[in-house]
């Protein structure tokens, strides 16, 4: 049963940029925050954006000001718009209901920036 699918994987320059889409179930979409999360390996995952229905936003310090989570609520679909990405930044990406994750988790889409 997949209820989150990410896509947008992609190897980028430091500098530059790359969009993540998340989409989900209706039911899901509807009745929860959405949130992205990212893990790097020897990593605990961490909560980088979310995003509510009336659409409030958080970000985690350590990319705010280079990432924006938006949504489109006809296609169910979260996004995470990724610019002056860095090594750091390097992280299987996955979305969920935030902040917590209640839902199963997905595959995750990979993210490598390169130096």
């Amino acid at each position: 049963q997949v209820q989150l699918v990410e896509s947008g994987a992609g190897l980028v320059q430091a500098g530059g940029s790359l969009q993540l889409s998340c989409v989900t179930s209706r039911s899901i979409f509807n009745s929860n925050t959405m949130a992205w999360y990212r893990q790097a390996p020897g990593k605990e995952r961490e909560r980088v954006a979310q995003i509510t229905g009336g659409g409030f936003t958080y970000y985690a310090d350590s990319v705010k000001g280079r990432f924006t989570i938006s949504k489109d609520n006809a296609k169910n679909t979260v996004y995470l718009q990724m610019s002056s990405l860095r090594p750091e930044d390097s992280a299987i990406y996955y979305c969920n209901t935030g902040p917590r994750a209640f839902t199963s988790w997905g595959q995750g889409t990979q993210v490598t920036v390169a130096s």
